[in-house]
Formats: structure tokens, C-alpha cells, sequence
């Protein structure tokens, strides 16, 4: 428990004492490095239930604070705050609770309740891009903020198997592949069915071309070119079950699934659970017929269904074509309801999808609610921005996009440029080498997209992120393996307690502060879905460590007891650094 939570509860019990009153909260704030105090009392907002004079009510609560709580030294008012002095046995004691605990801020017991993740999500016609890794990296974080928090979790994808889109690539393999496959070509799956998708656009761009050449208007030449009308019949076998087109698609399917798990544990993300749109494309219909005979949705004449938002403040929506026909809003009603049969302690679930679609999830969920599913109401979208690079937007059809995989490479390249540069690395063998620079650019990409608010728009720059200084993963990659090898020269470090009467330094103060912190950065951080709290928390830990450590004598330290405890209190601070960079995805290497 933090020092704020802490207080909480004897400044209520103080105002209670003092004026008969009940306050619903109390409003605390860091004391400015001008002041004297550790936590700071905003008395402004107990004017609402208190009136009088902030300074005298600001007094009267530090005087009954000093009196009461043993941790309380001293206090100061200066104008409405209340500058509160805690005893350095405080820290200590706090220190000396959670020195050999393991995973220090994560939640141990589990939640009966279970939430699931979705995240990636790919579409099969191509390979996984800078935008997927955005949406692999929050959600494979957010999952695990989850867990650390307390609850169950299961990550899962819903794998967009089948379309239209899907049936280009295979057409396009058909006519121009002349049989190549990953091993005649030395191509990942991915990148080779992606490859003829881009052959596909570029093949029925060339056919609209010639048809408006030849007179046709541009609007019909794109309905009308011959590569997109014999696409769309394959889909319809597809959909028909023909069993040349259902092999191909087997087929073509299974190298992208391939090149797709390479790509995954290349990143480090897994998954519980897979969903295919193959098996889910039809779920939902049943659901919309069922909803219609008891008036949630409603027919019009052509024999289409659909919802009525309007009094919502949303608008009409389809649910079913007027030929029965499911559309995607119709799919992802049954897919969700498909997943609290398949897993009945699912009590609510998280979708990791880009912003473009926020609209889509508020009518979803909205549905799901009228439909009257009580987990609906913990439905979350994990609405995120888009990533750009210096060179501008990407385009998969063009080919254009940034791939995940030559991003990953081009990360670890960096990293080895930079590290050769700064000649951190004497007496390494290559194999070490190698396994640093993978470390060192996977950290960097992930803590760069990572520390960003999800809901803002990424300007994502690769050689900035591999800086080691300033707000980057490697910085703090760095710091970790200082303190590893601090701990290396400090050759063990004892597990007595600590004496609690030594008198802490400023700087041992202000760390074990920020340290007490991150149980509730944990917690706060699964309340917002924001992997973006633990990284910045994580940060300002670092840079505490950093004044710390010039400012501090370590091994140096002629007191035994006080070499101690800073080597105590470093290892501490290492382990609270790699807790928080698990919970990112980020491995932190012993030396750098």
C-alpha cells in the first residue's frame, strides 16, 4: 500500500474527529522540492463539507496527524497545503516488507472472472505490418497489465481467413505463380501469398486501363475487369465448398500461418486461443432472427435487418442483408457470443483494433447490450492511433507497407550500429553480440510505441528509439545493467532486514518513494488499458536511480550498514525494472 493510501484514511479520521465530518476523499499531491514534507494535503477541496480557514483547518489536521500516526514526524501549512514530514522507519519498514518478495506489485491471487484480449487479427493475404505491430504490442501488454492486476486472462485473434480479398491473392498465385512456393522461392508464406496480392492490383489496374482505352467509363471498368469478375466467382465456390478452390485456399492459408507464428515469436507475443473467420463468418444470424421476433431489430421492405440507434445518438445500422446474407456487425455478434459459451468465465472482453473503427465497437456493444447480455456492459475498445514513419503512409496494395519483419531486422541493425559506435561492448562473442543488438532493437521498438498514449498518432522514428539516453528502452535497458553489475562487484548481497533507526538519505528516500508506487501504476494502468503508464512510470524510476547512484556512494561506502542497504535497495530497483518491462513485452540483458 502507498503512503497516499496510507494517509487517507487518518486524514478522514482526523477531519472526522476534529469537525463531525465525512470527507469522500482526500486530495494529495507530491510537496514541492521548495518545502519541507515527503506527501502534500490539498485543504482547498474539504471547503465543500468544512468552513473556516484553510491555513487554521490545515493546522488543526497536522496537528492531530503528529499526535496520532507514528510515521508522521512533522507538518507545515503554507496557504492551503499541508506539507506532511515522514519518519525514515516509514520507508524502511515499507523496504524490509518487500525486499524478498517475488513479483513485487503483481497482484498474486487470481480473479474468478476472466477477460479476453483480442488482438492482430490479420487479414491472410498478406504479411503482418508496422500498423500490426502496433496492435500485437498493446494488446499483448494490456493483457498482461491484466494479469498482473488480478485477473484471468486469455489473449486470442479472430483470423480474417476469407473474402474477397483473400481470393485475389489465390487467383493472382494461379495465374502468375507457376507453382512457386516458400521453399523453391526461400520466401516466408506471408510474404509470398502477399506478394501476389500486389500482383493481383497490379494486374486489374492494368485491365481498367485497357477497358476505359477502349471507351468503358472508369466506373464500370473497375466493376467490369476480367481478373476481378473471375475473383469474385472464386469466392462464391469458395463459399460453395468447391473442392479445388477450398485446396488452394488450404493450402495458401497454411504458409501464411507459418510465416505468421515466425513472425509472432520473433516479437514475443502469443495467444490462448484462435478464432477463424472461416468458422465464424455464418455465427450471428440466428442471433439477429431471435432478436427481430422480440423488436430489437426491425425489417424493412426489401427484407433487410436492422437496428434503430437513433435515440442512442447513433443511427440505423444492417444486420442482415435482404438475401440473408450476414454482414461483418452480424459476425462479430456471434463471435463474441460464441466466445463466453466456449469460455463461461469470461466476464468481459478487450479488442485491440484502430481507431478508424471506433464507430463499428460503440454500435457493437451497443447491440450486445439491447440484446441484453450482462457481460456486455465490460466490453472495452483498445482504440489506438496510427503509425507513421518519416517517409509518410503505407499502402498494402501498392506494396508501400513498412513489414513487420524487415522492421524487426532493420531494428536489431541499428542497435548494432549504435552499439559499435559507443564501443560498449569489449570482450563479447558474437553469439553474445547478436543476442544484445536483438534485445537492445526489440526494447527500443516496443518501449517507443509503447510509452505513447494509445490513442495518440505514432511518428515512429527508428533511430531515435535506439538512443541511449532520454525516455528510451535502451536507456533504461542500460540503467538495469548498470545495476547488474553493481551487484556483480557487490559479489552477495545480504538478506537481513534493515536496520530500521539508520537515517536515510535524501536520494534513498525518493527512490523507495517511487518505488512504493508501482503496485498502484499496476493497477491504474489495467484501469486504463495504458501500457503507456507502466513505461513512463518506469522511466521516472530509472532516473531516480540514475541521481541515486552519482550523487550516492554505493560500493564505495564505508558503513556496512548503510553498503548494504544500497546494494538491497538497488537489486530492489532492478527487479521492479524488469516486473515493469515484462509487463511490456521487453527482456532487460545482465550486461550492456
Amino acid at each position: 500500500m502507498s503512503l497516499q493510501n496510507d494517509l487517507t484514511q487518518k486524514v478522514i479520521e482526523a477531519v472526522k474527529q476534529l469537525y463531525q465530518v465525512e470527507l469522500p476523499t482526500v486530495e494529495f499531491q507530491p510537496t514541492r522540492k521548495d518545502f519541507e514534507g515527503d506527501i502534500t494535503v490539498v485543504v482547498f477541496p474539504m471547503l465543500r463539507q468544512i468552513k473556516g480557514n484553510p491555513v487554521q483547518i490545515g493546522t488543526k489536521i497536522g496537528e492531530y496527524l503528529v499526535e496520532n500516526v507514528d510515521e508522521v514526524l512533522k507538518c507545515n501549512v503554507v496557504q492551503g497545503f499541508l506539507n506532511i514530514v515522514i519518519a525514515d522507519s516509514y520507508y524502511l519498514n515499507f523496504f524490509n516488507g518487500i525486499f524478498d518478495e517475488t513479483d513485487f506489485g503483481y497482484v498474486k491471487s487470481q480473479s474468478d472472472d476472466a477477460v479476453m484480449v483480442e488482438y492482430s487479427s490479420p487479414n491472410t493475404n498478406k504479411p503482418l505490418h508496422l500498423g500490426h505491430i502496433r496492435n500485437n504490442l498493446l494488446g499483448y501488454s494490456v493483457a498482461e497489465i491484466l494479469k498482473a492486476s488480478g485477473k484471468k486472462v486469455y489473449k486470442t485473434q479472430i483470423i480474417n481467413d476469407r473474402g474477397i480479398h483473400i481470393c485475389k491473392s489465390m487467383l493472382a498465385w494461379q495465374k502468375f505463380g507457376e507453382g512457386e512456393t516458400p521453399e523453391s522461392s526461400g520466401l516466408k508464406g506471408d510474404h509470398l501469398v502477399g506478394k501476389y496480392y500486389v500482383a493481383f492490383d497490379q494486374a486489374y489496374k492494368k485491365q481498367i486501363a485497357e477497358l476505359i482505352e477502349a471507351g468503358a467509363p472508369k466506373e464500370k471498368a473497375e466493376k467490369e475487369a476480367p481478373i476481378l469478375l473471375e475473383a469474385q466467382d472464386m469466392l462464391r465456390k469458395w463459399e460453395a465448398g468447391d473442392d479445388q478452390v477450398v485446396g488452394l485456399w488450404k493450402k495458401m492459408n497454411g504458409w501464411v500461418y507459418d510465416g505468421f507464428d515466425a513472425t509472432y515469436k520473433n516479437l514475443g507475443v502469443d495467444f490462448d486461443t484462435l478464432y477463424y473467420e472461416s468458422d465464424t463468418y455464418l455465427l450471428g444470424r440466428d442471433v439477429v432472427k431471435d432478436g427481430l421476433e422480440r423488436g430489437v431489430f426491425f425489417k424493412k421492405e426489401d427484407g433487410s435487418v436492422w437496428i434503430d440507434l437513433t435515440d442512442d445518438g447513433l443511427d440505423e445500422k444492417i444486420v442482415l442483408r435482404s438475401d440473408g446474407t450476414a454482414v461483418y456487425m452480424t459476425q462479430d455478434i456471434g463471435t463474441a457470443i460464441q466466445r463466453v459459451t466456449d469460455y463461461p468465465d469470461i466476464s468481459g472482453m478487450v479488442y485491440t483494433v484502430g481507431n478508424e473503427q471506433d464507430y463499428h465497437f460503440k454500435v457493437l456493444f451497443l447491440i450486445l447490450k439491447k440484446l441484453g447480455y450482462s457481460w456486455a456492459e465490460q466490453l472495452y475498445h483498445l482504440s489506438y492511433g496510427m503509425v507513421d514513419l518519416p517517409s509518410g503512409k503505407m499502402k498494402s496494395r501498392e506494396g508501400t507497407v513498412v513489414d513487420a519483419d524487415d522492421l524487426i531486422k532493420n531494428m536489431e541493425d541499428t542497435a548494432e550500429s549504435i552499439s559499435q559506435e559507443l564501443g560498449k561492448l569489449d570482450g563479447y562473442s558474437e553469439e553474445e553480440k547478436k543476442q544484445l543488438y536483438r534485445t537492445i532493437g526489440l526494447g527500443a521498438l516496443k518501449y517507443y510505441i509503447l510509452k505513447v498514449d494509445p490513442k495518440k498518432r505514432i511518428l515512429f522514428n527508428p533511430e531515435e528509439s535506439v538512443d541511449f539516453q532520454g525516455n528510451t528502452g535502451p536507456f533504461i535497458q542500460y540503467t538495469y545493467a548498470r545495476i547488474q553489475s553493481i551487484l556483480r562487484k557487490a559479489d552477495k548481497v545480504r538478506s537481513s532486514a534493515v536496520e530500521t533507526t539508520m537515517d536515510l538519505h535524501e536520494k534513498e528516500k525518493e527512490l523507495l518513494k517511487q518505488i512504493q508506487l508501482f503496485p498502484e501504476t499496476v493497477q491504474l494502468a489495467a484501469e486504463n488499458y495504458s501500457p503507456a503508464l507502466i513505461a513512463n512510470y518506469t522511466y521516472d524510476l530509472v532516473k531516480e536511480f540514475n541521481s541515486f547512484y552519482q550523487q550516492v556512494s554505493i560500493l564505495g561506502e564505508t558503513d556496512e550498514q548503510k553498503k548494504n542497504f544500497r546494494v538491497q535497495l538497488s537489486q530492489k530497483v532492478g527487479e521492479v525494472i524488469q516486473s515493469a518491462f515484462r509487463l511490456l513485452g521487453i527482456d532487460v540483458p545482465e550486461r550492456m
